[in-house]
């Protein structure tokens, strides 16, 4: 049980770490850009950018999609 934890955490490690290159890479520019590049295909070789482009825009069709509803009050009786 302790290696199964040992895995998790490096698995949890991982994520956390490609998320915040991931939000970094957004940003970035020239030879910053390519270090974050070089650092992500350490982590996961087969990851390209193409990936992040078709995550980051089905999440922003779906925010836009989605119909915000309003509230109604209830009557006390």
């Amino acid at each position: 049980m302790v290696e199964r934890r040992i895995e998790l955490d490096r698995r949890y490690h991982r994520k956390k770490k490609m998320r915040l290159l991931k939000a970094k890479l957004l940003t970035a520019s020239g030879e910053d850009r390519e270090k974050l590049l070089y650092k992500i295909k350490r982590l996961s070789p087969f990851w390209t950018e193409e990936a992040l482009k078709q995550s980051q825009t089905p999440a922003k069709a779906a925010a836009e999609e989605t119909p915000k509803r309003k509230t109604t009050a209830k009557k006390k009786t």
